[in-house]
């Protein structure tokens, strides 16, 4: 049996002994294995393919990326077990369900849909397209697809599809999220905007009247803004748009956008006025994640196919530069390990985040050094671990004296963590018990005095100090 576990790929013989790492992974995304011992597997959510041997070896790349192609993801043997079907993200012009072939020959495109293919003793494509499983007449000897494609089944969230001919799949589950004021106490005081299964990634404002959210309609990702009265779009491209970051003054937004590829940084004003501007633009996926309260600064994290999820920071001004020089990105933290989520102080002296490198997600604080100043960002020093039984996704206080994060697995303790139409088994198991951190200083230059506070339930949310917002989607952790 081969899985994913610990940062690698495994395998574990059924008749006994233990597990054998055959390759290192950082956000696995699939895998197959034919009946010759070649495994396909994806080990990011961003490069090409690699196969190794199941017994063991080195791991070599089996696809190459075409142009404004970001990933290549989720294989699927067919039956002469020398092809394979595997998905491409990225622009839509290079997206979809491809053949590739052991030996390296160019991949062929089915289909433009995204999402995972298998193929159907029958002779068919199956594959999910916005919650529908699909399929569609396929010629293996042509490599192409026959006919027109017909809707097999509605509401499916995933499919599996056995050689004998069986196709099992699970069902979309119901989802009923609603963006909830919550106070300290874990009471919720109000509500914004309509239930809406699909918004992810919720900011409040700076001045904590508005909201902006990624929400999905007829299958396309942008970002909304909700002001309690209000539900407008501010982006309107074919292309995801998501994880917004707002200014300080609260009058424009950064966002992660795949409209050439990979996921590049944008700015859009929030009244909608003017095109957006691209930020940062590289091969690696990349997501904002807090922006400085002088307006100076942008961190964000970036995935490396060699050490991971990376802190990143990049120079933003109060107005659009018309230099493209200022804007050059600076490593703040890298590592071996995984860094993600960073979030300035209010007062712009430090920066927390989370890190893997003990084995699991805690939160850490660092002190931020500016660009113009920067020691090497890859020695881990300097830094102090604030979470000690694991910790997701910190904000601070407005006042900079207390942390605020997720511990994955906590236990729910009544408060309101989230609304939404799961099984109550289900959203006990999810909601996080956030935990506070008084956070004293003990004079310039020296660490953080950490002082733990009475456990209670608390929203994790940037905004007003009386009222956070307190939906968690898993969703924040993918990068």
């Amino acid at each position: 049996m081969g899985f994913f576990a610990g940062g690698a790929l495994k395998r574990l013989d059924l008749g006994g002994g233990a597990p054998q790492t055959l390759a290192p992974v950082t956000s696995a995304r699939g895998g197959a294995w034919n009946e010759d011992g070649v495994i396909l597997f994806a080990p990011s959510t961003s490069g090409p393919l690699m196969r190794v041997s199941a017994s063991g070896g080195v791991a070599t790349a089996v696809t190459t990326l075409g142009p404004q192609q970001q990933v290549h993801r989720t294989p699927h043997f067919l039956p002469d077990g020398s092809r394979f079907l595997f998905d491409v993200g990225g622009a839509a012009e290079g997206a979809g369900i491809y053949v590739g072939t052991l030996d390296g020959s160019p991949a062929v495109r089915l289909t433009p849909s995204n999402g995972a293919g298998a193929f159907h003793a029958s002779g068919s494509l199956l594959w999910l397209r916005a919650g529908t499983l699909m399929g569609q007449r396929f010629d293996l000897s042509k490599t192409s697809l026959v006919g027109e494609p017909v809707t097999v089944a509605d509401g499916v969230a995933g499919v599996s599809v056995a050689a004998t001919g069986l196709v099992a799949y699970r069902p979309v589950a119901i989802s009923r999220r609603q963006l909830t004021w919550v106070d300290r106490s874990g009471t919720a005081r109000g509500t914004v905007g309509d239930v809406d299964g699909s918004l992810l990634n919720p900011r409040v404002s700076p001045d904590g009247r508005r909201v902006v959210v990624d929400r999905s309609v007829q299958a396309n990702r942008d970002l909304w803004l909700l002001d309690g009265v209000r539900t407008s779009r501010i982006t309107f491209d074919a292309a995801i748009d998501m994880r917004p970051a707002w200014s300080p003054d609260g009058t424009r937004i950064v966002f992660s956008s795949n409209r050439t590829g990979p996921l590049d940084l944008y700015e859009k004003l929030t009244s909608g006025a003017d095109v957006e501007e691209r930020l940062v633009a590289s091969d690696q996926t990349k997501n904002p994640t807090s922006w400085s309260a002088d307006g100076r600064f942008l961190l964000f994290h970036s995935l490396d196919p060699q050490t991971d999820l990376d802190l990143w920071v990049v120079p933003m001004a109060l107005r659009p530069s018309t230099d493209a020089s200022d804007r050059t990105p600076s490593v703040v933290l890298k590592t071996p390990a995984r860094e993600l989520q960073g979030v300035f102080s209010p007062d712009g002296r430090w920066v927390a985040y989370m890190s893997g490198e003990s084995g699991r997600h805690e939160i850490y604080v660092r002190p931020f050094v500016p660009p113009s100043r920067a020691a090497s960002a890859d020695k881990p020093g300097g830094q102090w671990q604030v979470s000690t039984a694991g910790g997701i996704m910190p904000a601070w206080r407005p006042d900079g004296k207390e942390l605020y994060f997720p511990q994955p697995g906590g236990r729910n303790d009544g408060g309101a963590n989230c609304r939404d139409g799961h099984d109550a088994r289900t959203r006990r198991a999810s909601a996080a018990l956030l935990h506070p951190r008084r956070w004293r200083r003990r004079g310039r230059g020296s660490g953080p005095a950490i002082r733990r506070r009475p456990r209670r339930t608390l929203p994790h949310q940037h905004g007003t100090r009386q009222r956070r917002r307190a939906d968690h989607s898993a969703d924040e952790l993918e990068p």
